[in-house]
């Protein structure tokens, strides 16, 4: 193995050790019988997973999250599919302008989303509330939304849609039987990413919660009593676990989408 090789497999290992390092961690003191977050560990326990099931402000919490993600994900994904569908199959002025628009919420802070929101919202005389939230979570997942369903349209096989046209179905027929069912795995990877981000978010859920609160900020307030810290511990562990899931499966069925692809391209090559 060349020597420059060698520097970028001992770069990439480090750079992925310094990133999941501290992540490895959750699981380790979350089994951890000490209620002190430190070396040395003192024994396994599920003790601290146990005492979750008893925490009706985490319950309330944790519905509320799934709640906001569960609308995030459907709406963000509707207009994401839109948006992507739009921008693949049609030529339209200032197409590049609206492009970068709808991906700007990827490049601003999140502290900045959220704090123009809290301002316009109470400007526009509504309440804080999880409605709110779920707003400012759609604006920065319909990014997302875009960046995967763009992938799907653009790999889609434009000559099935015209056949279908050519036979006598209408345009939204066609959209209907034809180009959803290609995309299809596309907007399941969409949702659960979309999902996913929503349910993780803290910032802008931080600056836009009422009286209810979602699981991130939740754990944010737990974080002030050392006592508590095992408890947060277990929960991040379980959170992490239910995201590397949902991740890894939005990105399967993005894979499938393009396989899929490309296995009728080469079939309508042959």
């Amino acid at each position: 193995m060349k020597t420059g090789a060698k520097f970028l497999w001992l770069y990439a290992a480090c750079l992925v050790a310094f990133l999941y390092a501290p992540v490895l961690l959750l699981p380790v003191f979350s089994f951890n019988a000490n209620s002190v977050v430190a070396f040395p560990l003192k024994g396994f326990t599920l003790e601290w997973f146990r005492s979750l099931l008893d925490n009706t402000a985490l319950h309330d919490a944790t519905l509320n999250s799934l709640n906001v993600a569960t609308v995030v994900s459907a709406a963000s994904t509707f207009l994401g599919m839109c948006a992507a569908r739009a921008l693949t199959r049609y030529r339209f002025p200032m197409k590049r302008t609206v492009t970068g628009t709808i991906m700007v919420p990827l490049f601003l802070p999140e502290i900045i989303i959220g704090v123009s929101l809290l301002v316009a919202i109470l400007q526009l005389g509504f309440e804080l509330s999880l409605w709110s939230i779920a707003v400012g979570h759609t604006l920065i997942c319909m990014p997302f939304s875009v960046a995967v369903l763009a992938t799907a349209f653009e790999n889609l096989d434009r000559n099935l849609e015209d056949a279908a046209i050519d036979l006598g179905e209408s345009e939204w027929a066609t959209f209907r039987l034809v180009t959803l069912p290609l995309v299809f795995p596309g907007i399941v990877a969409s949702l659960l990413m979309t999902f996913t981000i929503s349910l993780d978010e803290f910032i802008i859920a931080f600056f836009l919660a009422g009286i209810e609160t979602t699981l991130p900020v939740y754990i944010w307030s737990q974080l002030r009593f050392p006592a508590r810290l095992p408890g947060v511990m277990a929960l991040g562990t379980i959170l992490l676990v239910a995201s590397i899931a949902l991740i890894t499966t939005a990105e399967l069925f993005r894979r499938r989408a393009i396989r899929l692809s490309a296995e009728r391209r080469i079939g309508d090559l042959t």
